[in-house]
């Protein structure tokens, strides 16, 4: 039988994307394409590389109907929206992947804190699964909410995991240079994202006070066995899209090239999308545009006793749509890679 999934916040462009992955599969049906903004308007009319793909009209967000529906919902909606509408009735019906950043965090005051909204579902926060298969598998699979991490901290944490799980690294000497692309900032119409805003240019933005940051700050926490703090720099690149991680922390012993690599390895070797590449070779987002692979890499630096840690991603698939039906791959026993073997487009 096939799984009947919906998508509140399709015309989005993570909910967009996850269209697109979702109907290029024969055992899943796509039966709501949610959106507020273009209710009764075809699908296909918004985005044109679907036509005769998707011929149904978008609804609305009545995610109480699609539950009725569907066996999963996709939430890629606003901060506040998902947890404003689960509820237990809702979590025995269907299960909910939810691509906010409601349910990412575990501690309330903090959420509250960096979003600047008040949560109102907290009891659900101790039941919701952070989304990163790579690290909780097993429990994505007995799932019935999970919190898709953000992009960012996909990539950054899947490039610097390994060293603060071995406490290679002094956690609290990380840095983290991020560049994404101006799909990470939406579809909406906004000053900063139009081209002649973006083109020819690269900026930081929320400079000290990303979002992101203690999401990544909780998971590194996870790893390290205690408090970590980070410094965390996006940049926004003239580039539709990807991720590029650069992170530098201070070795705790003296280790070769060969010693890091094999960490890695230890690591990584049975996941299928991440690719650790070899020492002194940087990730490129190029080599993973389209896909849902997540590239590795590292480079010692002995003359400071540090190590520069890479990592590349599509911000569209592995940090939001593709790792979503990734969840979903989980939560419904079927093979992890199903549905996203999709080779790196190029050029």
């Amino acid at each position: 039988m096939k799984i009947k999934a919906g998508i509140i916040g399709a015309t989005g462009y993570a909910g967009a994307e996850l269209a697109r992955l979702l109907l290029q599969r024969d055992d899943v049906e796509l039966v709501w394409y949610g959106s507020r903004s273009y209710v009764g308007q075809d699908f296909a009319s918004i985005y044109r590389n679907m036509a005769h793909a998707a011929m149904e009209p978008c609804q609305d967000d009545d995610m109480g109907k699609l539950a009725e529906l569907a066996d999963v919902i996709f939430t890629a909606t606003p901060q506040g929206f998902c947890a404003a509408q689960v509820t237990e009735e809702l979590l025995q019906k269907t299960k909910i992947i939810d691509l906010s950043a409601d349910f990412r965090i575990k501690d309330v005051e903090i959420y509250e804190q960096w979003y600047k909204i008040k949560h109102p579902t907290p009891q659900f926060l101790p039941e919701a699964v952070y989304g990163l298969p790579e690290v909780n598998r097993e429990q994505v699979k007995k799932a019935r909410l999970v919190a898709n991490p953000g992009c960012y901290p996909t990539c950054s944490f899947l490039t610097i995991y390994p060293l603060v799980k071995e406490g290679l690294i002094d956690p609290d000497t990380i840095i983290i240079d991020a560049k994404s692309g101006t799909s990470g900032a939406g579809r909406g119409n906004k000053t900063d994202s139009l081209y002649c805003e973006v083109n020819e240019s690269i900026k930081a933005y929320g400079v000290a006070s990303h979002r992101h940051t203690p999401e990544i700050e909780e998971q590194l926490s996870y790893a390290a066995g205690k408090p970590v703090t980070i410094s965390f720099t996006p940049h926004l690149v003239p580039m539709n899209r990807g991720i590029l991680v650069t992170a530098y922390a201070s070795l705790t012993e003296s280790v070769t090239a060969e010693q890091v690599k094999a960490v890695y390895d230890s690591y990584y070797q049975d996941e299928y999308f991440v690719r650790v590449l070899e020492p002194g070779m940087p990730p490129q987002t190029r080599w993973v545009e389209g896909s849902n692979f997540a590239d590795v890499g590292f480079q010692l630096d002995s003359r400071t006793n540090r190590i520069v840690m890479m990592g590349a991603i599509d911000n569209m698939v592995k940090g939001a749509a593709g790792q979503a039906m990734q969840n979903m791959n989980l939560m419904f026993g079927l093979p992890e890679q199903t549905g996203l073997r999709q080779i790196p487009v190029f050029p």
